[in-house]
């Protein structure tokens, strides 16, 4: 069962109450995020978005939003609006037609919330509130919580069962506005939201993958969001509760980062490098060059980043030589465009190669497809790539290649047609073998080729064995005729009883039987791809068989013709 991804954004900006009207309008970075949700090299989910709706459109949609889901889902639910407590301290998120002092007929409570998302049964549901937080009370009522509304609180319970679970991340805590009665209390002042921001920096650049593997996680989410929240506005404090096992994969990091630890210099370069000798200095260059080779990559990256300091700092010849020598690290992936040409629909995974050249730190990299239909794996020269062909249409991407010294990208396009239509078994075929023009077919007339060779060759060998067997009674006879008629030679009796012709058979079918054989065996090998299972096996068994039968016959045959040159020489 493959995963599937859904987003929901839920943005309200515009709203019918007058005291709604007067803060400040979240959800200004709602598209931004729907952007990086929706991309496939980033995110990767089906993004839907919900603004400004009223009360009763946003139940429908969150509802129906955790229903009929899958174990393997990965769910995020994103809120952009206002947050209000009322006197019993419940919380409701403002719709376009929520009313304040009519939060449970207009509004959507977070209780509401929290039940379609502990009935879902997605696997890893995640829920982000970008919300300004305020109460409304009656006019000289107590108000709850009046600095921390506690927004977590009402997604707390028991863990999920089953293997899911959840996670809510809220954009802070802290009251920023109140009501009584009609009018704001003074003071309420809210500052311009960060968080959505933080979420798309952090998603789009790829700066919140911290352990540099290629994933963002949410946890790893979280910390950049903190950290990048806390630097634009310290009063401001993102929080989140989790009850999840293990980690929820929220986006691909864009820009993949290669961490090398850096093997420090000999001490003897260090002093060559800070010599005023210029020749001394060139030499270190050249000593560092000969380190940036090496098979051990944190040695090689502690001299190519030395190399880059003396580009910096040195002048002259030797940063030139500095500069030439940094040209072994860049990335060269050979080719650099990879075309498929047109290939029938469903007709497997077509796959090409790259071969990554130059020094061993040149060619370690990590590479990522921009696309579903892109498949790539490392190989032992570089990267194998393969297209999918299950959808029909243009295709076009790039495999994204980072390196140590710089990035490269190798450009890879397909045309998936239409499969060509049965021919009916009397029809003759059309072109040069059978084939549409433009199309890559498997010729068929080759498929059986490899296991017609083994048969003939089993054939053949067979052939020799009996004939080699007439060949010996033939001989025994022969012996025998020398017996009775003295006056005849060996020769004469041998040619009577057909010696030379079995002779001359076995060794010309035996001889056949093993070119056939080793011609068999080499069309196996080189289109291996071609032949099914039981056509790979078939063939070696009767190529396997036919060399057993022929080997033998071909050693006795000769063996047995030069025995008869000597006989007949004395008989």
């Amino acid at each position: 069962m493959s995963e599937s991804r859904h987003a929901l954004i839920i943005a309200n900006d515009t709203y019918e109450d007058q005291g709604l009207k007067q803060l400040r309008a979240p959800g200004h970075d709602a598209d931004a995020l729907s952007g990086v949700l929706r991309n496939p090299q980033i995110g990767d989910f089906e993004v839907d978005v919900l603004r400004n709706a009223s009360g009763q459109a946003m139940r429908k949609r969150i509802e129906g939003f955790f229903k009929d889901r899958r174990r393997n889902d990965t769910l995020v639910l994103h809120f952009s609006c206002h947050g209000i407590k009322n006197e019993s301290g419940e919380l409701y998120f403002a719709a376009a037609d929520t009313e304040h002092r009519l939060l449970e007929a207009t509004g959507v409570s977070a209780d509401f919330v929290h039940r379609c998302m502990s009935r879902t049964l997605a696997g890893r549901t995640a829920l982000f509130l970008d919300c300004c937080y305020g109460g409304a009370f009656s006019k000289g009522a107590s108000m709850k919580a009046s600095h921390d509304m506690n927004v977590l609180d009402h997604f707390a319970g028991e863990n999920p069962s089953g293997g899911r679970g959840w996670a809510v991340i809220t954009a802070s805590n802290s009251m920023e506005f109140a009501f009584e009665g009609d009018e704001l209390t003074e003071g309420s002042t809210a500052l311009p939201s960060v968080f959505t921001h933080a979420v798309v920096e952090g998603l789009e650049s790829g700066d919140a993958d911290l352990d540099h593997d290629g994933e963002i996680h949410l946890d790893e989410l979280y910390d950049y969001i903190h950290e990048h929240v806390q630097d634009r506005n310290p009063n401001q404090t993102p929080s989140k509760t989790v009850q999840m096992q293990g980690r929820m994969q929220v986006a691909h990091s864009r820009h993949h980062t290669i961490v090398l630890e850096p093997t420090p210099i000999p001490s003897r370069v260090q002093d060559a490098l800070r010599r005023r000798d210029e020749f001394a200095r060139r030499g270190a260059v050249r000593d560092l060059h000969m380190r940036m080779r090496s098979e051990n990559l944190s040695i090689a990256e502690g001299a190519r980043q030395a190399l880059e300091a003396v580009v910096r700092e040195d002048t002259g010849q030797v940063a030139d030589e500095a500069l030439s020598a940094l040209q072994d690290a860049r990335l060269k992936p050979s080719p650099a465009r990879l075309d498929f040409g047109r290939v029938p629909q469903g007709a497997g995974v077509p796959q090409q190669s790259v071969t990554l050249q130059g020094i061993p730190l040149a060619r370690h990299c990590v590479a990522q497809a921009t696309g579903k239909w892109l498949q790539v794996e490392e190989s032992a020269d570089g990267l194998t790539v393969g297209v999918d062909t299950s959808a029909e249409g243009r295709l076009a991407g790039d495999i994204m290649l980072n390196g140590v010294a710089d990035d490269a990208v190798v450009r890879v396009e397909a045309e998936v047609v239409p499969p060509p239509p049965e021919k009916p078994p009397d029809e003759k075929p059309t072109g040069r073998e059978g084939k549409e023009p433009g199309l890559t077919h498997r010729p068929e007339s080759r498929l059986l080729l490899a296991p017609a060779l083994a048969a003939a060759a089993l054939a053949l060998g067979v052939t020799s064995v009996i004939t080699w067997i007439v060949a010996v009674v033939a001989t025994v006879y022969a012996e025998e005729g020398l017996r009775v008629g003295p006056e005849e030679t060996f020769a004469t009796s041998a040619h009577h009883h057909g010696v030379i012709t079995a002779l001359i058979t076995a060794l010309i079918t035996s001889t056949a039987a093993l070119v056939l054989g080793a011609f068999a065996r080499r069309d196996l090998s080189a289109r291996r791809k071609r032949y099914t299972p039981g056509a790979k096996s078939a063939t070696r068994s009767m190529a396997s068989a036919a060399r057993r039968c022929a080997m033998p016959v071909f050693v006795l045959t000769v063996l047995m013709s030069i025995a008869y040159n000597i006989v007949t020489q004395h008989l």
